[in-house]
């Protein structure tokens, strides 16, 4: 029985069309020459005219009930596959996880139990565990904006000194609420910045826990991403970092890496290892961090519960990031090296755009890489290059040119 079912051609099926998704199913088409399949409210820029997958489009598909009957009517498409189903936001890790039972028939869902989903998708709980293992995150204050009244807004006091950072305990919640100026990560330069951001917090009647944070200091090169895979027998598979170079600006996407050189951090990627461990976790793990020049450590700030959208940069130094989930389900062991160790430079946008952010030993890295050659963008694939395909990329990168001029014209000290 167990052989029959590895014989089953295996589908990757992704919910949302986002770059990262488009990178993940990336990997699965270089590795295993597999069209995947990807549900989206639309036909997104980064699938059109994609020969690595097949969209199909529920305009309601933020609704979980809609979600769960999409994935059934397309499961039945499919009566010979092995379907492995797959997204990159958390707002539908949140709803896979809760209708697990739904989907179990008929997908292999390779995400961590809603028990512990429910302690780590809060930055709360993430620092819990980061305290109980040892490792350093900022410092926090955690507000429940449905229990503020207006008088509770005005006499509000972090006790942080500014600038701060305000952002969502939870981005599940937070992607279901919009009020104006509403951003993935607010930077809080004055109180009177603040009081304004509860108050719209409170106007839109935000159901969550709002965290008010210490900035570490310096801009988006001091960041880190981390990504890991721990499989269902609790070893950690694959493991990849990487240097933030850039970071996007636009409000929704603001901290998105847009530029990583990938560099192995033996003792981060220890850290991960125990954290995941620590909670007993399944699936793919992305971690941000920033090194904090005042003492030298690395500070952790949260674990995304999914692959992240910058995935690319482990597929591209070394480790493809499909072949721990691929061997995850079926047993065989991992062949590529756990560690992702080439170096290479990632980035979305053009390197010209990026070297104008850029200086000393960061730029001089750069400039390295691109005259090795080594420079990879998740969307320029040789295995999808239609004429028609190539110019949807090309717009793409011109659009960053303009989303930069508008949202961060010049670097700054801070990234904001």
């Amino acid at each position: 029985m167990e052989g029959e079912r590895e014989t089953k051609p295996i589908v990757p099926v992704g919910v949302g069309g986002d770059i990262g998704m488009y990178a993940l199913l990336r990997a699965f088409h270089e590795r295993y020459q597999i069209t995947g399949v990807v549900l989206s409210k639309v036909v997104t820029r980064f699938f059109q005219n994609s020969a690595i997958a097949r969209t199909v489009v529920v305009p309601e598909i933020d609704r979980p009930e809609v979600m769960v009957n999409a994935l059934r009517r397309v499961a039945a498409k499919f009566p010979g596959a092995r379907l492995v189903l797959l997204t990159n936001a958390d707002w539908y890790v949140r709803a896979i996880v809760e209708h697990r039972a739904e989907l179990a028939d008929l997908y292999w869902i390779p995400f961590c139990e809603k028990s512990t989903l429910d302690l780590i998708s809060t930055k709360e709980g993430f620092a819990a565990v980061c305290d109980r293992i040892g490792l350093p995150t900022p410092r926090t204050v955690a507000v429940n904006i449905s229990e503020l009244t207006p008088a509770d807004v005005a006499a509000f006091d972090p006790g942080l000194p500014f600038p701060i950072i305000g952002k969502p305990s939870s981005s599940a919640d937070y992607y279901y609420v919009d009020f104006p100026g509403k951003a993935k990560i607010h930077h809080l330069r004055s109180r009177a910045e603040l009081v304004d951001l509860l108050d719209r917090l409170v106007a839109a009647e935000y159901p969550g826990v709002f965290l008010l944070q210490e900035f570490i200091p310096g801009d988006e090169t001091h960041m880190r991403s981390l990504t890991a895979y721990r499989d269902q027998s609790g070893q950690t598979t694959l493991l990849a970092s990487g240097h933030v170079l850039l970071e996007e600006h636009t409000p929704g996407t603001l901290g998105v890496p847009a530029a990583i050189r990938t560099k192995v951090m033996a003792e981060a990627m220890s850290d991960v290892t125990r954290f995941l461990d620590e909670v007993d976790y399944h699936g793919y793990a992305n971690f941000d961090c920033k090194v904090d020049d005042r003492s030298g450590e690395l500070v952790f700030f949260e674990v995304n519960p999914r692959i992240g959208r910058n995935n690319y940069y482990a597929t591209a130094a070394g480790t493809n990031v499909a072949e721990p989930l691929v061997a995850d389900l079926t047993g065989k062991p991992v062949s590529q090296p756990k560690q992702a160790t080439g170096e290479v430079l990632y980035t979305v946008v053009a390197v010209r755009l990026l070297r104008h952010y850029l200086t000393g030993a960061n730029l001089a890295a750069v400039n390295d890489l691109v005259r090795a050659k080594a420079v990879v963008n998740p969307l320029r694939y040789r295995g999808d290059r239609g004429r028609k395909r190539r110019l949807i990329v090309a717009a793409v990168r011109l659009n960053y040119w303009r989303k930069f001029r508008r949202h961060y014209a010049r670097p700054t000290k801070t990234g904001f």
